[in-house]
């Protein structure tokens, strides 16, 4: 009896090679589903953005995570990728995480007020050199969950005035300007306002001292005496230990009358009417509310 041995048959490999062609494209196409179409080159957008079905994550990502808004809002242009993983993850899809240039995510956020939780998907494109490069939300309001919260808003601190006006004829003896011409009423004024100045100087910017007149002589003469007169002021009270780069003296003469006065009536008359004219007036300015 003769017996045939037959060969076993061999597969023939371009026969087998279109059907690998063929599930290679199709695997490929499976993915190309799941990420965007022509991520630009820099990162800074794409052709068509494409985002996964939320229930497409991993096993291990199902129902998406709950991140910290502050790791969120801490992913910013130029990270690499394990920079990004380390404050959010790595991504929760199946796109591939070094060979690609865009992480999809599923993020849960939780009212701060009604405890209403809400889905959000997170998208980071990267450049060519695996840089991220941009980020996109959607819904697109999904971004005020990890927008710092506006702190309550603070008023301004405005500098304020604090004014004092001493007259000058209790300060100094008439149509008088030195230090040896204070009264004993016009020491006790001045010590009771260095003690002031010195209790609020903390908060003080500047100290203003400025002398007036009335009426009576010339302008240059007024001009002088009430120059005189804030000079003396402030050197008394840099003798108290006031600082004396807070401390500024200037004179204005008769300018800013608080009273006028009629010409008709006696000089005496006149000098008393014009009192309150002949005066130092001493502008604090503090920092803070008053």
């Amino acid at each position: 009896m003769m017996t045939k041995h037959f060969k076993p048959a061999v597969p023939c490999r371009h026969a087998m090679l279109p059907w690998m062609l063929l599930l290679a494209g199709l695997l490929s196409l499976a993915g190309c589903g799941n990420v965007s179409h022509g991520v630009a080159k820099d990162g800074s957008g794409a052709q068509q953005l494409v985002w996964p079905a939320p229930d497409a994550v991993t096993p291990m990502h199902h129902g998406g995570t709950f991140p910290a808004p502050a790791a969120v809002r801490a992913v910013q242009g130029g990270m690499n990728k394990q920079q990004i993983a380390q404050l959010i993850g790595y991504p929760h899809f199946e796109e591939g995480v070094w060979g690609v240039r865009e992480w999809n995510y599923v993020f849960n956020f939780r009212d701060a007020g009604s405890g209403q939780v809400t889905v959000c998907q997170f998208k980071i494109l990267f450049d060519d050199k695996k840089l991220a490069r941009s980020v996109y939300w959607k819904p697109d309001d999904c971004a005020r969950f990890v927008t710092p919260p506006e702190s309550a808003h603070t008023p301004a601190v405005v500098p304020h005035d604090q004014i004092t006006t001493l007259s000058t004829d209790a300060l100094f003896k008439f149509d008088r300007y030195a230090r040896a011409d204070i009264t004993d009423g016009g020491h006790a004024q001045l010590d009771h306002l260095a003690a002031s100045l010195l209790a609020e100087q903390p908060r003080i910017v500047h100290v203003q001292v400025v002398g007036y007149t009335d009426r009576l002589g010339s302008d240059a003469y007024n001009q002088t005496l009430s120059q005189r007169r804030a000079d003396t002021v402030v050197a008394y009270l840099i003798a108290k230990h006031v600082p004396s780069d807070l401390l500024h003296a200037e004179g204005r003469g008769n300018a800013d009358p608080v009273v006028q006065c009629p010409d008709g009536s006696s000089r005496h008359a006149l000098i008393a009417c014009l009192a309150p004219n002949r005066r130092v007036v001493v502008r604090v300015t503090l920092r803070g509310n008053p």
